[in-house]
């Protein structure tokens, strides 16, 4: 049989669609043959103070659907929303207004909807379907122990998420509370070591690194001095709704050594290191690709594969670079530098090698494909 399911996709910079055409024999899982995708921006929380805006953007994605899906399947295709931690870092009744709002405009819609159509993910959730979806995807290894497992890690506005399929029982056992579960997906159960630190992701670990503190507004003529940006810098940044003033550091130390010195204490002690990811083969997405494919370390539309120390190489030398010159970016060498110490923090020597990639086997690689396939999973159930 032949089959659609409609996923949005609420990040903290964009709203995105997913429509995913799917295959089933019986009695066999579920089969991708084909996916739209359309992006949209700003997030969904950029319109905390004004909801009916909102839904503008959802409108028009939902037109995208609708071209999509066969109009005989409407009314059998579920359509679901998941926000991720843009939503998560807003104010509980601000992020309610907006979830409300999608779920008018999807409910007037002729798709199948349930009153869980709308939700905010917790971090669990966000990195278990993340899983399954690149776990299984990319290397079916879920199902067949002989193959190298494979993990993946996720670098978002908000969050970063850290998944893999263990092999070794000492890392279900030494691993900390919360960083293992158990799922079930089309009648197996899974262990998985999955994780989100919230706070972790590129934008909340620039505030943190620039000395701010989230959701909290800087006081009349106060600035954020940023270690990891060149003395006379001045600028503006926006993050999640708030404009700080930031500037750059008073000369001295060069620009690698201070920047690295403050990411070092900013990651002390936040994430677990797991010993089995060295033996893994990882793959990363989101700003780890956008970052290496903006300084050319990888092709920006092919992707490619990367070291660790890749990343330390580049972050030293756009540091170096903005010594003389600031050039288009001014984050850059801190989002490098942050990036470098973050994948070492989380146990990963300087000569791991990662796969970048946007796209696996023709599918955009996010969580949006497992979030479905759990999402149909259940309403089988």
């Amino acid at each position: 049989s032949v089959f659609y399911g409609i996923m949005f996709d609420a990040g903290s910079t964009g709203t995105r669609i997913h429509v995913f055409k799917f295959t089933q024999r019986p009695k066999e899982t579920p089969k991708l043959t084909h996916e739209t995708f359309k992006a949209l921006k700003p997030g969904l929380s950029a319109y905390a103070d004004d909801v009916e805006k909102s839904g503008q953007g959802i409108k028009e994605l939902l037109e995208v659907a609708k071209r999509e899906v066969p109009v005989e399947l409407w009314k059998f295709t579920p359509l679901v929303l998941k926000a991720t931690a843009g939503l998560r870092l807003l104010p509980g009744e601000k992020a309610q207004k907006l979830l409300d709002k999608v779920k008018e405009i999807f409910q007037a819609s002729p798709f199948f909807v349930r009153d869980n159509c709308v939700s905010i993910m917790n971090g669990t959730d966000e990195v278990l379907i993340v899983a399954f979806s690149a776990l299984s995807h990319i290397s079916g290894s879920l199902n067949d122990p002989q193959k190298r497992s494979v993990g993946m890690l996720d670098l978002g506005g908000g969050s970063t998420q850290i998944t893999f399929l263990p092999r070794t029982e000492a890392t279900l056992q030494t691993s900390p509370a919360g960083h293992t579960t158990s799922f079930q997906m089309f009648n197996n159960t899974y262990k998985l070591y999955s994780y989100s630190y919230l706070g972790l992701g590129l934008m909340s670990a620039r505030l943190a690194i620039l000395g701010g503190v989230e959701g909290k507004p800087l006081g009349e003529g106060e600035e954020l001095i940023s270690p990891c940006l060149p003395p006379g810098f001045k600028s503006e940044w926006q993050h999640a709704e708030i404009v700080y003033k930031i500037k750059g550091q008073k000369a001295g130390e060069p620009l690698y050594e201070s920047c690295s010195n403050k990411v070092t204490k900013m990651l002390y002690k936040k994430v677990h290191k797991a010993e089995e990811v060295k033996d893994l083969d990882f793959y990363t997405f989101s700003y780890y690709y956008d970052r290496a494919a903006e300084i050319g370390l990888i092709d920006k539309d092919k992707g490619g594969s990367l070291t660790v120390g890749d990343f330390e190489i580049a972050a030293k030398y756009v540091c170096k670079t903005m010594e003389i010159s600031l050039g288009s970016s001014p984050f850059l060498c801190m989002d490098l530098t942050y990036i470098t110490f973050l994948l070492q923090e989380l146990g990963f020597p300087k000569n791991q090698v990662f796969k970048l990639a946007r796209k696996i086997d023709n599918v955009e690689t996010s969580w949006a494909l497992g979030a479905t396939f759990h999402y149909i999973d259940s309403l089988n159930r």
